[in-house]
Parts: C-alpha cells; structure tokens; sequence
C-alpha cells in the first residue's frame, strides 16, 4: 500500500488490458489469472490477467509492457538476486523478449534459432534450429551480406510458436515438442529480404513483415498467414508498385499519387521490420513502417511527393488487411527517420475525455499522441534534440521542417541522425504513474550527397542503397548518448530524465511495484524508481544488454528475466562509439538471466579480453591503395565490422583478426567464404585489387591503433587454417 501512495495520480482513465471483454477477465479469474496448459488465444493475450505469464511481445496486446506483478516493489527490489543463468555461447546477439507460458520460457537466439526453458530453473525443454545460414547458401548467398543474425522475438497462438527467419520464412513449432509444424517462405528468396522482428499473432492469423531495404530495392508488405495450416489469409504492400500493373486495391492507388518518377525501379523501401501491433477494441492491426529505398527522395521520388506510406502508422481491417486510415510522421521521408518503433495502446482521459490513443515514438524525435478510432493526431512534442523541424502542426498533422534540412545544397548536419532519437529499443507505458518509458539516444546525422547524380544513381549489387555519400571514418565515443526519459504523454513533457551508459540503450519493463528496469550498454540491469528515476538497484551482468526485461510469476514467486547479448545495429556499425564498453565479439557472456527476491545465485566469471590490434611491421603500405580499400569496406565490410575497422563487440574486430593479419588468410573468409557457416559471408566478386586495397585499409587501420614498438609473432595457423577473423 506505501507504494501505491508514491504513485502520482495521474489522468488515466483506464489501460486497454481491462476493458478488453467480460469473458476475458472471467475466464482469468476462474483460473486465478493462470492460463494452464490451455491454448493461447485472443483472450488469452488481450485479458488484464494478474501477469503470472507473457504471451505476447509487449505482454499482451496494448504493447505497454506493464506487470501487474508487485511482489517485486521499491522496497524488496534491494533483495533481488539472481535465481539462476542459462549460456547461449553460439550466439553472436541476444536483443529479443522471451515469451512466458505456464512456467515455460520461449525465446529466440542469434540466427532465428529457438528455445524452451523452464522458467524456475533454465533447464533447456527444447531447442528449435532453423538454419538459416544453410538456407541462404543453398538459395542466394549474397543474401546473407546485409543480414546481422538477430532476432527480437516470436508470438504465440493455440499450441504453437513462431518465428521469423533472416532468410524469409515464417515457422510454426509445436510448444510442447519443438517439432516444427509448418514453414512458408514469405519473402522472396531471390531479394535480400530478411526477417528480424516478432511476427503478430490475433484471430487465429499471424502476421509478419520484413526489413532490408537499406540494402537494395524492396517493396514492403506485411502478410497475414492461418496459425493452425500455414496458408496465406491476405497481404498488404506498403508502397504501391508499377502502376502499369494495375494496383492491388484503391489504398495502393492513392499512394501512388504521393509519388513521382519511375519509384519502383527502386522499390520504394516502406518495409515493416519491427512493430507490429494487434487493437482488439476495433479489430484492427497497425503496421508502423520503414524508411525510403534508397534514403535519398531526390532519386527515388525527383518530384518530390509524400511518398505514402513511408514513415507511417497504418491501420488495417484485421480479418481482411483492408485499408482503414494511416498517419505518416515524415513526409517524403530522406534521413532514415522511419516508424518501425513501437506502438502502444491505452485508454486516456484527454481535456476530461476518454479517448483511445495510440502512442509512438518514432526515429524522428517526435512523441504522438494519435486517436486510434479516426487516426487523428491529438498531440506531438519533441523529446529531445531536433533540428530538421520546428514542430508538428497540429491542424495538418505535419512537420515544419527547417530549410536546408532536406540537403538541398548538398549536406545537411541534423538532430537526430539515422539511429534516431528512439530506436527499436522498446519503451513502456505505466497506468499507476501515467508515464512512458523510453530509451533514447542523441546521436546527430550528416548527409551528404554531392557529386550524386539523381538520374544517374543506380544501385551497386549488395551494398548500402542509401542515395547518400557513406564515411568510413571513426564515430568517437564522445559523438553520442543516451538516457531514460520518463514522459507524460498527456502534458506531453519530460517527467524525469536519467543518462544511460554509452548511446545504446536497452528496452524497458515497468511493473505495479513502482519500478522500471532496464539493461545497459555498459552491462548493467538496472531498476530505477518509476516515479523519480531513482536507481534503486542494479546487476552486473557480464555483457553489453540491448533487449527489453520481462516480469511473470511461477507458484507465487514474481521473476525478471532478461537476454544479456550486447546487439543491433549500434554495436555494429557504430566504431568508437560503441566500442569504448570494450566488449570483444570473441567473449562469451551471452546468457539469459533470472532474478528473484532472496535468490542467491552467483553469476560464473566471465573473462573479458581487452581487443588489442596486429600488426605486420615488414608490410609496406601504399596510401593510394589504403584510399582505395577505405571506400571498399565502407560499402563491404562496415555494415558488420564497424567504423574505421573498429568493431563495438557485435561482430569481430578485423584489426585484432589473425585471419585478417595475411592477405592470404582475408581472402579465405571473404573471397572463399571459409567462414559462412558461422554467418560470414562471401563476397566472391572482389577482384584480385579491391581485396588487395582492403586488406591494405584494414592493416592500416591495426597500425594507427597498435602500441609501439609492435610485438608480433604471425601466427603459423594463419595463413592456412580458417578461424573465426
């Protein structure tokens, strides 16, 4: 009771979870809020049972990502401890939300590769592997190129699990077996389409989208699927295709009017990698889409034009994909800036009013206030640093943006760059205090696309399709930041605010005990006061931490559990800015943790190797071709391997790469494809020269970092023996 009194009272009228139906909360009530050993249905997933499971991405349908647990409250949360710990050492990131069912934990690893454990103990039930790295060999190699191997997570319906692929199918696995049920491939094997977000489960359908086109011309869709049989039930494309086609349906014919020049021959982009969202109030889905292929409207759209539906919420009939209404955040969207983020439900009083919001916090810096019935905007203010618009206008709905923003003379240096103020990193929503939680990050964008000719550019096979000139050089640490910000979407201001370690930070949980939790770049699971932000305890975990907590019950007992697996595309891409953790892709770490009140666990010791640069001192290197291979692994091999050949530990560093030491040893992973099992892929098509001025870019890079004077025995096994590089 002392902590329901801290709870400041804001206006809420009521969360989605509990006005969802009489027959859900009577049902949770005869079971005493426990789904034992009974299918997962709408019900189910939607009904504000007491949280003793997890059925759903964001727990249940409104996506709040709010326990009603509160075993686990401001006072006892000093006594957490950890209840026990369960290695995943093949995996390379670990950033979903596991799933709970009676005592069951599911969750998905590195490559799609699925787990059942049981929730008191971490004893592995089963595990599903879908080999997804043999499948890209078998079907398109190139494919696996732009493809980082995470997975956020899966959805549950009747007796199954499913799971997206990185290659493009959807699978059913039987919950009790592990056998898989079903799989169709849902996108085409012969683009480099991949599958990275949580499928949707609702009405005995899932549905699933898809990411990738960053990385070459894509038209994206979402397509819903029978649970039980696996057969296709309807499928909505998010930008509209080649109008001499004909279009699928009128929605699909008022987009293309937002649209000018020959857009399809660049795809469109539009996919719906991350969010997607199930309103059982109006039977409805939200589709939350991606950004433009390439970036640059000035080549895909020379018209200009809004470019529907990029950068948009968009919201369908759920039994039959029809167009209901949609809000695009970013018009004519060319920075990256899309709406994959998470889209959460909740009932609020507005002005003295009950009105059923949808709230959203895309890459653009904006938080949106949006009636879910009509799709009209309420409210839309910035959290935090945003420098392309002045505002949202609240009679249109659509930006004031900032001249010279769009790069119009050439470049622009814009708050926030492509990370974006609020990533796929999911925020959460608290009734008790009527605050948001979000993860966010201020990290700045330069664009740059001098010397691009609109009508000219064409897409280079299997690099980045961004329109815009890529760097190669370092991001310093100093480049960028993160914080916690608590947010009252009705005053629609910031509450309380807490830095967070580095500039990537992890998703969010907040429970009825008056709490969030959230893990951190620097490898700590911390739970902060959700009134004040207070710190009230934290966890060093061993590793970097990216994915969202989760709260459940077993017996009585309340648990937090959450991935430790330092990933995405910050640990990846980002060079010194996300290497100052000193995370080293070779360390182990990477464990699913429990905690409990009065648990006593002790986390194994888990050594961290500190990333310490080779060198070749006889090795004479030309500056001609150090420029030249500068330019090559920024469009090859930066995309995994980091800034300026520094990796921030989501993937191996090349400079510290005995394998990338000799000539030799590089082009038997990247010409050879020695390693592609493991998720390196080849990149058969290099000449003899550009490996050449690669392997010369990469030494030079070891150089400028190595201690001097260098001692350095070359390994023998290296110039002959694949290793992990």
């Amino acid at each position: 009771m002392e902590n329901n009194k801290k709870m400041k009272p804001y206006r809420i009228f009521r969360s989605l979870g509990v006005t969802v139906c009489l027959a859900a909360c009577s049902l949770a009530l005869l079971w005493g809020g426990q789904v034992l050993a009974a299918d997962v249905d709408a019900q189910a997933i939607a009904a504000d049972e007491p949280g003793h499971n997890w059925l759903a991405y964001g727990r249940n349908y409104s996506e709040q990502r709010f326990s009603p647990l509160a075993k686990i409250d401001r006072d006892s949360v000093k006594r957490l401890g950890l209840a026990w710990a369960m290695d995943v050492p093949e995996a390379t990131s670990l950033v979903a939300t596991p799933l709970v069912k009676d005592g069951v934990i599911y969750f998905s690893a590195s490559f799609s590769v699925v787990y059942a454990v049981e929730a008191k103990t971490g004893k592995t039930l089963w595990r599903f592997d879908p080999k997804v790295t043999e499948a890209f060999r078998e079907h398109n190699p190139a494919r696996q190129r732009m493809y980082w191997g995470m997975n956020r997570g899966l959805a549950m319906w009747s007796d199954k699990v499913f799971v997206g692929t990185g290659d493009g199918r959807l699978i059913a696995i039987a919950m009790q077996t592990g056998q898989q049920v079903w799989s169709t491939q849902t996108t085409d094997p012969d683009t480099h389409a991949q599958i990275t977000g949580a499928p949707l489960a609702f009405n005995g359908k899932v549905l699933i989208g898809f990411g990738g086109a960053d990385n070459g011309p894509l038209r994206g869709y979402v397509t819903a699927y029978d649970a039980q049989t696996g057969k296709q039930a309807w499928r909505f494309h998010t930008v509209p295709g080649n109008p001499a086609d004909g279009f699928e349906n009128k929605a699909m014919e008022m987009a293309a009017k937002t649209w000018t020049g020959e857009w399809w021959k660049h795809g469109g982009g539009g996919t719906a990698w991350n969010s997607l969202t199930y309103d059982p109030q109006f039977n409805r889905v939200y589709i939350g889409t991606g950004n433009g292929a390439p970036w640059n409207r000035k080549i895909r759209s020379p018209g200009g034009g809004d470019n529907l539906y990029l950068s948009s919420i968009v919201a369908l009939d759920a039994d039959s994909g029809e167009y209901a209404w949609h809000y695009q955040t970013t018009p004519g969207e060319m920075w990256d800036y899309n709406s994959a983020m998470d889209m959460v439900l909740a009932d609020l009083q507005v002005e003295g009013k009950p009105r059923r919001v949808l709230m959203h916090a895309p890459k653009n810096g904006f938080f949106y206030v949006i009636d879910r019935e009509t799709g009209k905007l309420i409210s839309a203010e910035k959290i935090g640093k945003v420098t392309w618009a002045e505002k949202v206008d609240l009679a249109s709905g659509r930006p004031v943006e900032v001249p010279g923003a769009r790069y119009e003379s050439g470049e622009a240096l814009i708050w926030p760059g492509p990370p974006g103020r609020h990533s796929w990193h999911p925020m959460s929503f608290n009734p008790g205090t009527g605050l948001v939680y979000i993860p966010t990050l201020d990290i700045p964008g330069y664009y740059n696309d001098k010397g691009i000719d609109p009508l000219k550019w064409e897409h280079k096979r299997n690099t980045y399709a961004f329109g815009v000139n890529v760097d190669a050089g370092d991001i310093p640490k100093e480049a960028g930041s993160s914080a916690l910000v608590a947010w009252d979407p009705l005053a629609q201001r910031e509450v309380w605010r807490r830095p967070t370690a580095g500039a990537w930070p992890g998703g969010t949980l907040t429970t009825a005990g008056g709490l969030v939790f959230q893990g951190q770049a620097d490898g700590h699971l911390v739970a902060f006061d959700a009134a004040d932000g207070k710190t009230l305890w934290q966890f060093y975990a061993q590793r970097g931490i990216s994915a969202p907590p989760i709260s459940y019950s077993v017996d009585g007992r309340q648990y937090i559990s959450v991935l430790v697996g330092w990933g995405g595309g910050g640990p990846l891409v980002g060079g010194s800015l996300f290497a100052q953790h000193g995370w080293n892709f070779r360390d182990g770490g990477r464990r699913l943790l429990t905690f409990a009140v009065d648990a006593k666990g002790v986390l194994p010791d888990t050594p961290i190797t500190k990333v310490t640069p080779l060198d070749r001192p006889e090795l004479q290197l030309d500056a001609g071709r150090v420029s030249q291979g500068e330019a090559l692994y920024a469009m090859t091999c930066q995309t995994c391997h980091g800034h300026d050949a520094i990796s921030g530990g989501g993937a191996p560093d090349l400079r510290a790469s005995p394998l990338a030491l000799t000539r030799e040893g590089l082009e038997a992973v990247v010409r050879d494809g020695a390693l592609q099992p493991r998720g390196m892929p080849r990149f058969d098509e290099l000449s003899d020269g550009e490996l050449d001025a690669i392997y010369q870019f990469i030494r030079d890079r070891a150089r400028a970092k190595v201690p001097s004077p260098p001692k350095l025995i070359i390994p023998a096994q290296a110039e002959s023996t694949p290793s992990q590089p």
